[in-house]
């Protein structure tokens, strides 16, 4: 077995703090911990490790964009479905009519927002309000 070199060196309070913990949770010497630590940092694989760690977080990253374009696809689908639904049941309405109708539309589009709002504000979203309902026997 080869003789180790003794290196002497100046760290910073916090990272010989860390080192330190480290080390003692270990059960390691500080020395054996910091030759652990400079020759993973002098390895030519860390460069491949460390890239390898940014391309699984990036292709988790596309997959997360995937889904939401997916569900934001579904989301305008059915919207616009549920629009062309409505506009095909729903009659004219007469003349006559037209103000209090909107009267009326304006009063329940009001307590709709102010349920959209209590919904954002604290929940459950009708996504989980639904998946509940389905769930129960």
């Amino acid at each position: 077995m080869e003789k180790k070199i003794r290196l002497s060196v100046y760290l910073d309070p916090d990272v010989m703090r860390l080192l330190a913990d480290f080390a003692d949770r270990r059960r390691k010497s500080r020395s054996l911990v910091a030759e652990a630590a400079i020759a993973s940092f002098l390895s030519p694989d860390a460069d491949e490790r460390g890239e390898a760690t940014t391309v699984k977080r990036l292709d988790r990253i596309d997959r997360r964009m995937q889904r939401l374009e997916r569900d934001l696809g579904i989301a305008v689908e059915t919207l616009a479905i549920f629009i062309h639904f409505w506009l095909a049941s729903t009659p004219q309405v007469p003349d006559d009519a037209q103000a209090a109708t909107r009267s009326k539309a304006h009063e329940r589009y009001g307590r709709f927002l102010e349920a959209l709002g209590r919904r954002l504000a604290h929940g459950p979203t009708l996504r989980q309000e639904v998946g509940e309902d389905i769930q129960k026997p």
